[in-house]
């Protein structure tokens, strides 16, 4: 029996033990994608939890449509049909499966000779959209003044801090460093430093003083124990089916337009980046409109400018 689990070698003779049928080859695609998940630990450039999670889930994509096929056998032809299949509905899913397999072939190629060729090469990504839509300043009125509870504090901490919900559900005293917050982010592992601005300080202030994370499970069997994120869209879902004004919001929506906020406050891209722990590609994206409107106005403040200073002229040379 081998003995090394980054080895597809491994994995065959596992799969050969538990009796599987039919003929089972070293090269498989199913094989060399399980090598790469056992050889995660011992990556030179490790990879986040999130990062890790993600490649497997379309990993396993790629595994359903091809596992007992031989890797080398594959083409970027096979690779772009299925990026194409699944693109038609998902082109973010689809991004995503290129990528995790783009990971993998990469690890495989080189000294470890797994790929005689890159099967990725030539595929292209779907074009990425602005991101997520921000919320409306209706939509954001109207949860100023309707939420409550740990509601309306994941609301405040996702709006005024721009982090996934993922990272405002472990938010507590414990993250406050020095007027702001500083947590490694669950998803990139960034560890980006958010000030706490006096919208958030305000709410704050009105939190019950104690340990642990601000958001607490307030109803059921898990009351008083820390949310999940899908617990946590639970709770948001509720209120967003029995409120029409909320269709579309997402709590991605709020970094949105915290990072949107932060530049009409004049914040360079690279300063977002840092307080937000978003790249700086990604910010310009939410930025875009933005920074158009603002361009806009400036240039109509200028010719409004221009256009009265030439009206006010000649009644300056009158005697």
């Amino acid at each position: 029996m081998p003995n090394d689990p980054t080895k597809p070698e491994f994995w065959v003779a596992v799969r050969q033990a538990q009796g599987l049928s039919g003929v089972v080859v070293a090269d498989t695609v199913g094989a060399v994608i399980a090598a790469y998940i056992a050889a995660w630990p011992g990556l030179p450039r490790k990879l986040s939890a999130g990062t890790q999670d993600q490649y497997r889930r379309y990993l396993g994509v790629v595994e359903q449509s091809w596992g007992d096929l031989p890797i080398n056998n594959l083409r970027p032809k096979h690779v772009q049909a299925l990026i194409e299949k699944i693109g038609i509905e998902r082109p973010g899913a689809a991004n995503n499966t290129l990528d995790a397999l783009k990971a993998m072939c990469k690890w495989a190629s080189g000294p470890r000779e797994l790929l005689d060729r890159d099967p990725t090469r030539g595929v292209q990504h779907y074009q990425k959209g602005e991101g997520h839509k921000p919320w409306t300043q209706e939509q954001l009125e109207w949860a100023e003044a309707h939420f409550t509870g740990m509601l309306r504090r994941a609301f405040y901490l996702a709006r005024f801090t721009g982090q996934r919900e993922s990272d405002i559900i472990r938010l507590g005293p414990h993250s406050i460093d020095d007027g702001g917050f500083s947590l490694r982010q669950k998803k990139s592992g960034a560890r980006p430093w958010c000030p706490i601005f006096s919208e958030l300080q305000s709410e704050m202030e009105t939190w019950d003083k104690r340990p642990g994370p601000y958001l607490l499970q307030e109803n059921g069997r898990n009351a008083g124990k820390p949310f999940t994120t899908n617990g946590l869209w639970k709770v948001f879902n509720r209120v967003r089916e029995q409120n029409e004004v909320l269709s579309g919001a997402v709590w991605h929506g709020l970094r949105a337009n915290a990072v949107i906020r932060l530049r009409q406050e004049s914040y360079s891209h690279g300063q977002i980046s840092d307080m937000v722990g978003m790249s700086v590609p990604m910010v310009e994206r939410y930025c875009r409109h933005a920074d158009r409107k603002a361009g806009g106005q400036a240039v109509l403040r200028a010719i409004r400018e221009r256009q009265s200073a030439e009206i006010v002229k000649p009644w300056k040379t009158v005697k």
